[in-house]
């Protein structure tokens, strides 16, 4: 279905307007595209939702990257076709970000937010079958990489979303399907927890968009 008016959108009977429609192209203003993140993120997480004013710099790289502002890209060395991988501290709003930016572009595919330790889990119960699922042209945003534990089928061990990043990673040869992640660890830990081979693959498949590593907790 063609959303006619994917700049405007509406919440609770309020119209947010996230930019303005000219000869067939929307020019996203970033500011009104914050206040509506403001107000969805207090229905979808509670009233004591709010955007931080140190978090712009990370929500305008991620925008600009969601809403396909190429020219804007460029500036910032991000690829469009590549996925995101948004990185930072525990509790610094990486998984909410995540699932707010979907709302963003309703007229975008969007991607399923799953968390990487209920794969490995299912791993356990199911093995192999689970590293094919989530191989598959789907669109997924892996949630918290890196903390998910080695998974174990009928006593063999496999680092599973190792596997699942090495499948992603054909897609996006061979298909140009994006995959995004977030993950609290740093670069060399990446790469102690899933090996330099996928690490490389990992390089090519990702845009890194990283918070402050003093980005304060915003759960305490």
């Amino acid at each position: 279905m063609k959303i006619q008016s994917p700049h405007i959108i509406t919440e609770k009977g309020v119209q947010y307007h996230l930019g303005e429609l000219k000869d067939n192209q929307i020019n996203y203003d970033f500011g009104k595209i914050l206040v509506y993140l403001d107000a969805k993120g207090k229905l979808l997480f509670g009233k004591n939702f709010k955007i931080y004013e140190e978090d712009e710099v990370v929500l305008y790289k991620l925008c600009i990257y969601f809403i396909r502002d190429f020219q804007a890209c460029e500036k910032l060395n991000i690829d469009p076709n590549k996925g995101i991988l948004l990185s930072g501290p525990v509790g610094c709003g990486k998984t909410s970000l995540m699932k707010l930016l979907r709302y963003i572009v309703p007229h975008q595919k969007p991607y399923e937010l799953i968390p990487a330790r209920n794969i490995t889990f299912a791993f356990n119960n199911i093995g192999y079958k689970t590293i094919q699922e989530y191989g598959n042209s789907s669109f997924y945003c892996f949630d918290d990489l890196g903390i998910e534990t080695t998974g174990r089928h009928f006593g063999k061990n496999c680092n599973v979303m190792g596997e699942i990043l090495l499948s992603r990673y054909d897609l996006f040869l061979q298909r140009k399907i994006r995959t995004h992640a977030t993950t609290n660890l740093n670069a060399q830990e990446l790469e102690e927890r899933y090996g330099n081979r996928v690490r490389s693959r990992m390089r090519q498949m990702f845009n890194l968009i990283s918070f402050d590593a003093k980005s304060v907790d915003k759960r305490s």
